[in-house]
């Protein structure tokens, strides 16, 4: 079978199964395969596609069928320009939390921070650790995750990224891995915000395969965060910042609790570029 008629094939099957954009999975599929960037895809659509690739492909796009997520099939995500290691054990990163990071460093800029390492609540795959280490070149940066298996993702990322001298992973439950005399310049979270109510209605994708622990925060989808409230600021340097991702029904909520705390000042939520309130901002007093 040629490039192209396997393409359009995959194209067709992958959009009767509501898979969402198939034109661009069918290609970053084949290009998996077969080792072709997007553009050398689309330069070779008349090669004939040899007989084992051909295979694992059509097994690989299988388990797209099944609505199983792309990145998870190919072991791989972009996230801030930057290629990371996904596996179900960790949330697939998102350009929601991209957002998360530029709105820090444009606080950063505009504010600074005090002198002081920085941490990461909830480190996943390591994406946002490694941004933080990446653009904070001066700073030591700790990340903190419940599960083993994440964290061994994530020591993976940040050795890829060649940033194990700056970078400290420590397994626990937000800040009970955190020693009482530590404290820090900049806090960084994108903990689980949503509600086991609305589970059902969620994607195959997200529902069905990413791991429940850093997706769901009791019935409202709060949990998690009142933990946060309560237990980042005995960590944080006074005028140190805490930033977090939130779900976009969540503003009112979150300002309430946050604002129940008189150790925070100037806190806030900003809205994402599709105008959803997502990204919270407080500071330590």
């Amino acid at each position: 079978m040629i490039l192209k008629e396997a393409y359009r094939e995959s194209v067709q099957r992958l959009a009767q199964a509501s898979v969402a954009e198939p034109e661009i999975e069918a290609a970053l599929l084949l290009g998996h395969v077969l080792g072709f960037s997007r553009s050398q895809f689309f330069l070779a659509l008349e090669q004939e596609i040899p007989p084992p690739q051909l295979s694992h492909f059509q097994a690989l796009l299988s388990r797209r069928l099944l609505r199983e997520p792309l990145a998870y099939i190919t072991g791989e995500q972009e996230f801030w320009s930057l290629p990371f290691k996904v596996s179900p054990k960790v949330l697939i990163p998102r350009p929601e939390t991209e957002e998360l990071l530029e709105r820090i460093f444009a606080a950063v800029r505009q504010d600074g921070l005090p002198p002081g390492p920085v941490l990461d609540l909830g480190v996943g795959s390591g994406a946002i650790t490694v941004v933080l280490a990446r653009e904070l070149a001066d700073r030591q940066v700790f990340g903190v995750d419940l599960s083993w298996e994440a964290l061994g993702v994530a020591r993976e990322n940040i050795g890829f990224h060649q940033f194990q001298p700056r970078v400290f992973l420590l397994n626990g439950n937000w800040l009970t891995a955190i020693g009482q005399e530590k404290r820090f310049a900049l806090v960084v979270s994108n903990p689980p915000y949503i509600a086991t109510t609305v589970k059902d209605a969620l994607q195959p994708e997200v529902r069905d395969f990413e791991p429940h622990g850093a997706l769901f925060a009791g019935a409202d989808g709060l949990a998690d965060i009142r933990a946060l409230a309560a237990q980042v600021h005995p960590v944080m340097l006074s005028g140190g910042l805490f930033c977090m991702e939130i779900g976009a029904d969540q503003q009112e909520a979150v300002l309430k609790i946050f604002s129940s705390f008189p150790e925070y000042d100037r806190v806030q939520v900003h809205f994402d570029l599709a105008g959803l309130p997502r990204i919270f901002q407080a500071r330590r007093r």
